[in-house]
């Protein structure tokens, strides 16, 4: 993973302090006492309305583009394995902007028709969420088995079995995806930056356990979602929600309020 500074612009008190990287650094340090427990388990399932499938997507369409040799992460073998893939090319777009994504579905689905059904299905989904989390994304590995998604490396991984059906029957998919993105496009640029780790350090709790207990490896991910909630979609979100968060991790939203994401095609549901 890729791990680079902070270009903190209008932030004014805090960049003062995160261009103090021992200072930072020191804070960091102290964010692990007097810690109040976490309010949640983990973010994906607190608001499962912020994105729906009636919100806009950016996907354009896909091409099938025959089979190749492909190196996949494979979470049942926990490892990378070589396929002869289904290759096909997913196409977001929106006025003058266009990305160009290439979905690599494991064979095991038996045919190109079938490969494609599943990047039809997930593709369109991946073109709601914040434009700002597909900027990293170059291609989407798609495996049947009972797994949980993942994301880095430029990609976002799917496993089709039960996860998957757990995701879309509690309506959370596209949150999950939020989730995921985030390590894919934001987590090289940030999960290692001194303006984060003293984010966590002024902020002092964590929005999750599962933050809490992986500081570098998910504390972006879990807060951004809950970010974009707050933030973004208010109107979606259980009020004792958008308390909590607003209330738990204050130096953490404004952190991300300084990035100036561009989240296109998402849609603004403050009240």
């Amino acid at each position: 993973m890729t791990i680079s500074g902070f270009p903190f612009a209008r932030f004014t008190g805090l960049r003062r302090a995160f261009a103090r990287s021992a200072a930072g650094a020191a804070l960091f340090a102290l964010a692990g006492l007097a810690q109040a427990a976490p309010p949640y388990s983990g973010t994906i399932y607190l608001a499962p309305n912020l994105i729906t499938a009636a919100d806009p997507t950016e996907y354009a369409g896909v091409a099938y583009a025959g089979q190749g040799l492909r190196q996949m992460f494979d979470r049942r073998v926990n490892a990378y394995v070589y396929q002869n893939a289904y290759l096909f090319t997913v196409v977001y777009a929106s006025g003058d902007y266009t990305q160009y994504v290439e979905a690599q579905v494991n064979p095991e689905f038996g045919s190109p028709a079938a490969a494609q059904a599943q990047v039809e299905f997930y593709a369109p989904v991946i073109g709601r969420i914040p434009r700002a989390l597909r900027s990293q994304l170059s291609t989407l590995w798609i495996h049947a088995g009972d797994q949980p998604f993942g994301g880095g490396n430029n990609n976002l991984l799917i496993h089709t079995g039960s996860y998957a059906r757990d995701y879309i029957a509690r309506g959370i998919l596209e949150e999950t995806f939020v989730h995921e993105a985030a390590h894919t496009s934001l987590d090289p640029f940030h999960a290692g930056s001194m303006g984060w780790f003293a984010a966590q350090s002024w902020d002092r709790e964590f929005i999750s356990t599962y933050a809490r207990d992986n500081p570098t490896r998910e504390d972006i991910a879990e807060t951004f979602l809950m970010w974009l909630a707050v933030r973004h979609g208010s109107a979606r979100v259980p009020p004792d929600v958008n308390y909590t968060v607003l209330t738990t991790v204050p130096f953490r939203l404004q952190y991300f309020d300084s990035l100036r994401l561009n989240l296109a095609p998402y849609a603004y549901t403050h009240p």
